[in-house]
């Protein structure tokens, strides 16, 4: 069945019943907790987690009242999809993240992407920061900066509104489908993420694995949080070119 909880659902459905449905939430909140960490590196340095978190527990409220016990799909896969999708809105629209800091990911982005296109490799980050008139250190600098807004681009390309668009080319629709595709996605990051040198590997690993923070994470491998800060940015331009091929294949 579509969930562990199915008669749960089917009487919710049927009665409409507020505190049934709150038993549904509370039976899955952990979902809400579990994505809220996973992005907390996007919104740590500006955000509130409980902001965060009761943001999620409204797109749960609204994935209880929207899913569809007959399209085969988990609850929670389901539930997964809307509360991370709502949650990256959520932080986009509130626009904690500095200007300077916004301006340098998006020239970060594009430098790397021109650089990719002319060398037919990854740049290393001296090739970047001369094509980006940087300092090392200042380059440095900005990269370990600009690590949560590297992490909210990676992830609104997974998640962003034209999603569908995206999907609809591949021959795909419907929330059960979109699971699918979320799943294939993965396995396709998690294929290059074995690409990256062993110390991105370890940072990304560590973080998005172990849900270690960037500060337990230097700890861990001997460095510091600024150099993992620098390593996730370096990671995330890898991974996000490689999304972006097979989106347009």
């Amino acid at each position: 069945m579509a969930t562990d909880n199915t008669e749960l659902f089917r009487k919710y459905k049927q009665t409409r019943d507020v505190e049934i449905r709150n038993e549904i939430v509370l039976i899955y909140m952990q979902i809400v907790k579990y994505v809220a960490m996973s992005l907390r590196n996007i919104y740590a340095k500006y955000g509130d987690y409980d902001d965060v978190v009761n943001e999620g527990v409204i797109a749960l409220i609204g994935a209880v009242e929207s899913f569809d016990l007959e399209r085969g799909v988990k609850f929670e896969t389901y539930a997964n999809i809307k509360i991370k999708g709502a949650i990256i809105d959520y932080v986009r629209k509130q626009d904690w993240i500095p200007r300077q800091v916004r301006r340098f990911g998006r020239e970060l982005d594009d430098t790397y992407n021109i650089l990719y296109s002319e060398l037919g490799r990854s740049p290393t980050n001296n090739e970047i920061a001369k094509r980006m008139n940087l300092t090392k250190e200042k380059f440095a600098k900005n990269m370990a900066d600009a690590a949560g807004t590297m992490t909210l681009s990676f992830e609104e390309l997974l998640y962003e509104d034209n999603f569908s668009g995206m999907a609809s080319e591949k021959g795909i629709g419907g929330e059960a489908d979109r699971g699918i595709y979320e799943k294939e996605l993965r396995e396709m990051i998690a294929q290059a993420i074995e690409t990256l040198n062993p110390k991105e590997k370890q940072v990304i690993s560590l973080h998005y694995y172990e849900k270690l923070k960037f500060l337990e994470i230097a700890k861990v491998i001997g460095v510091t949080e600024s150099r993992v800060c620098q390593i996730h940015s370096k990671s995330m331009l890898i991974l996000k070119r490689r999304l972006e091929d097979y989106i347009k294949m």
